[in-house]
């Protein structure tokens, strides 16, 4: 049971580069992490936070274990718990 976090790589609102926090064990847990780290419910995105810059060091502080995108993803998928993104069907020509 770990939360884990990437490195704040990606562009993002406000100026910011941002992580994704996820779990390897439950939903459950990352919602009680990202309470207990202050994010926003409208963080939430499918299967992950959206956590700013600012907010990296202190959610590692609190436990989070940083580690590389590829390996965040690894696990997570490992975990069962990616969720995908879903496309609205193309319309024919």
């Amino acid at each position: 049971m770990t939360v884990l976090i990437d490195p704040p790589n990606w562009p993002g609102p406000r100026g910011l580069l941002w992580s994704h926090l996820v779990s390897d064990h439950s939903l459950a847990e990352l919602h009680d992490f990202a309470a207990l780290l202050g994010m926003p419910p409208r963080a939430f995105d499918r299967d992950h936070y959206d956590v700013p810059e600012t907010v990296h060091a202190r959610a590692v502080s609190l436990g989070a274990e940083a580690v590389s995108s590829r390996e965040l993803l690894r696990r997570l998928v490992a975990a069962g718990l990616r969720r995908r993104k879903r496309h609205a069907p193309r319309s024919p020509r």
